[in-house]
């Protein structure tokens, strides 16, 4: 339903521009200036081959983020038959880990952590009118509910299909995603909940270009161990998340269609002639449905307990 529902939106958003664009129309901008990038950032370099699937990483997630449908750290580490099924992220799961075959020996697949990438310059940010995405020194992008209309563009810019949106919440929803734990990195010392507690370190957290040095020497001291790329380094302009394996990145799950350009960059021309009105009309609109779903629902409720009563009666 989830997928269906981003579907919509990308079609929708991708309508209402070419609306925008016909002659005649007026148009305004919708504050669509690329973020600059911080040299000096925080990132988490994810080597592939050291993986185990032991999920812990997703019960640190849940567990540090008090997110809803927590269970026993055992039953994450237990369960394997959740990799029969594809997962991606959501309302109420920032990190997930999938399970891939390995061409180079069947019996050992390869598992892959998934999570905000915390681009260099996000289009989560960039097509964001009233600035509910920030990306900071440390190397998060963070997002501020306090100022978020519930247009969920952001979730159409994203090139990695990140952010998601409570809609089971018709009264304060929110768009969630990885937060890069910047309440725990912003203090010395500190490092994300998922680096944290993996048992075989197959993630690293340091300075980017640290850690963009240590993958490099790691390919070039173990000959055949990796493909000779760094996910994350140049992708969209480059990630705080980087990622290391040992087959190409299409047979893991990641889009290598992306290129080297920021999103900002490639989407200011278009992003520049979405009218706040035309974004904030299906906000308004998700409002009035949730609102009327809601009276429905207490009305039901009501006329339920009058008939309980006449019942007793």
């Amino acid at each position: 339903m989830s997928n269906t529902r981003r579907d919509f939106l990308k079609t929708l958003t991708g309508a209402g521009i070419v609306a925008l664009s016909a002659p005649g129309t007026a148009l305004a901008g919708a504050g669509t200036t690329a973020l600059p990038g911080y040299p000096d950032q925080n990132g988490v370099l994810v080597d592939t081959t050291v993986c185990i699937g032991c999920r812990r990483c997703e019960w640190a997630c849940k567990e540090w983020n008090k997110l809803p449908g927590q269970k026993s750290l055992k039953e994450y580490e237990n369960n394997r038959d959740i990799f029969n099924t594809f997962r991606r992220t959501d309302a109420d799961t920032y990190t997930v880990v999938n399970r891939y075959a390995n061409p180079r020996d069947a019996s050992k697949p390869i598992y892959v952590k998934r999570q905000c990438m915390h681009c260099f310059e996000p289009g989560c940010a960039s097509s964001c009118f009233v600035k509910a995405f920030d990306k900071t020194p440390e190397g998060a992008v963070i997002y501020d509910a306090s100022v978020c209309v519930g247009c969920r563009y952001c979730m159409a810019a994203c090139p990695f299909d990140i952010p998601a949106y409570q809609y089971d919440d018709p009264w304060t929803p929110e768009v969630t995603k990885c937060t890069f734990c910047f309440d725990r990195i912003r203090r010395e010392g500190g490092i994300p909940a998922c680096v944290g507690i993996c048992p075989v370190e197959a993630m690293t957290f340091g300075k980017r270009s640290d850690l963009l040095d240590l993958a490099h020497k790691k390919i070039r001291d173990t000959p055949g161990r990796y493909v000779n790329h760094v996910y994350g380094a140049h992708e969209v302009g480059g990630t705080s998340w980087m990622y290391l394996s040992a087959v190409p990145f299409n047979m893991i799950g990641f889009r290598t269609d992306l290129g080297t350009v920021p999103i900002p960059t490639l989407g200011k021309p278009f992003l520049s002639l979405v009218s706040p009105v035309f974004i904030v009309i299906p906000a308004l609109c998700m409002g009035l449905y949730s609102f009327k779903k809601r009276r429905d629902e207490m009305a039901q409720e009501d006329i339920k307990k009058a008939l309980e009563k006449k019942e007793e009666k």
